[in-house]
């Protein structure tokens, strides 16, 4: 007779503490970046969406200081490495090609009609 053996843990949802200082100081680690960059996450989808609020809205002035804003806070997330380099600048002309074609309509279409 044979017996199978399954690795089951006390509380599933007890999550692993490890036992050698080394592994324990990497857990701290881990769980303070780990907070920094959801922190971070959730300034940078809560900047988008009051620059995209901003740009679709009519003030001018209030979509670009939304804009610059979210410019700052996805480089900065950006920079820390929270965010990839080059998801950051694909966010960031995204949001800027919105503006321009929201705000600026003759300026937008003489770029996208020469650039192509």
């Amino acid at each position: 007779m044979t017996s199978s053996r399954v690795a089951v843990s006390k509380d599933a949802r007890m999550p692993h503490i490890p036992n050698h200082p080394s592994a324990q100081k990497r857990h701290r680690q881990n769980l303070k970046r780990q907070a920094r960059n959801r922190a971070l996450k959730t300034r940078v989808r809560s900047a988008a969406k009051l620059a995209l609020d901003a740009i679709d809205g009519n003030d001018k002035e209030a979509a670009t200081k939304s804009l610059r804003d979210v410019m700052r806070v996805l480089h900065k997330a950006a920079s820390k490495g929270t965010l990839n380099r080059n998801a950051a600048s694909r966010k960031i002309a995204r949001l800027s090609r919105r503006f321009d074609r929201k705000h600026n309509p003759r300026e937008a279409t003489a770029a996208a009609s020469s650039s192509g």
